[in-house]
C-alpha cells in the first residue's frame, strides 16, 4: 500500500490509523484502559508490522462507550459485556425487521 492509498483511505471507518498513544489521547483515556478494552474482546486492534496497536474510528467510538460506561461506575470487564450484548440486541431487531419486510411483501394481504 502506498502513501497515495493510505491517504485515499482515511475517510473508511475500518482503517486502522490511529496508533495506541494517539488513540488515548483522542479518547482522553490511558494506553492502559485501551489494552483492557483489548483484553475483554471487545475490540480488536490490528497491528502494524512492527507489532504497534492500530485503531480505527470505528473502534475509537466502541472504546469510547465503554470509557463512557466506566465513568459512571460500571467495571470495565461489565462495560464490555454491555456494549457486546447491546450489538447483539440491535442485529436482532435489524434481522427481524429484514424478515417482517420481506413476509409482508411475500403476503402483503396478511399485513392488512
Amino acid at each position: 500500500m502506498t502513501a497515495d492509498d493510505s491517504y485515499g483511505r482515511l475517510d473508511d471507518d475500518d482503517y486502522p490509523a490511529y496508533t495506541m498513544g494517539r488513540a488515548a489521547e483522542m479518547l482522553s483515556t490511558t494506553q492502559g484502559f485501551l489494552r483492557a478494552v483489548g483484553e475483554t474482546r471487545l475490540i480488536t486492534p490490528l497491528r502494524s508490522e512492527g507489532g504497534h496497536r492500530r485503531y480505527s474510528r470505528y473502534q475509537l467510538r466502541i472504546a469510547a462507550r465503554a470509557r463512557e460506561l466506566v465513568d459512571q461506575g460500571t467495571p470495565i470487564e461489565a462495560a464490555c459485556r454491555i456494549i457486546i450484548l447491546e450489538d447483539q440486541l440491535e442485529e436482532a431487531q435489524r434481522i427481524n425487521a429484514e424478515h417482517r419486510r420481506a413476509a409482508e411483501s411475500a403476503n402483503p394481504t396478511a399485513a392488512a
